[in-house]
């Protein structure tokens, strides 16, 4: 089971870590402030380049599916990894 929290009560915490997993275009265009961006396919393929294992991580993506499917799969690495529910689409709507 991986670990998952609202976007509520991410506003609430203010992590430090947050990592945007949709391409660079989207990125761009807006995002979570404070966010840095790896692609999916970069942070799944290569995560030791860009992840510390002793940090925690907050990851989203455009609706909240492929940030799940991340979290999934780095948490099964052994990466301390949180999932953002509903992604980006939720921030705005509780922006």
């Amino acid at each position: 089971m991986i670990s998952s929290i609202s976007i509520e009560d991410l506003l609430k915490m203010k992590p430090e870590h947050i990592i945007d997993i949709r391409n660079i275009q989207s990125y761009n265009n807006n995002h979570i402030p404070n966010a840095i961006n790896i692609p999916f396919e970069k942070l799944i393929t290569s995560p030791s380049k860009y992840l510390n294992p002793n940090v925690k991580y907050f990851i989203y993506c455009q609706k909240g599916l492929v940030s799940k499917k991340a979290c999934q799969i780095l948490s099964g690495y052994g990466y301390k990894v949180v999932d953002i529910i509903g992604g980006y689409e939720e921030w705005i709507l509780n922006s």
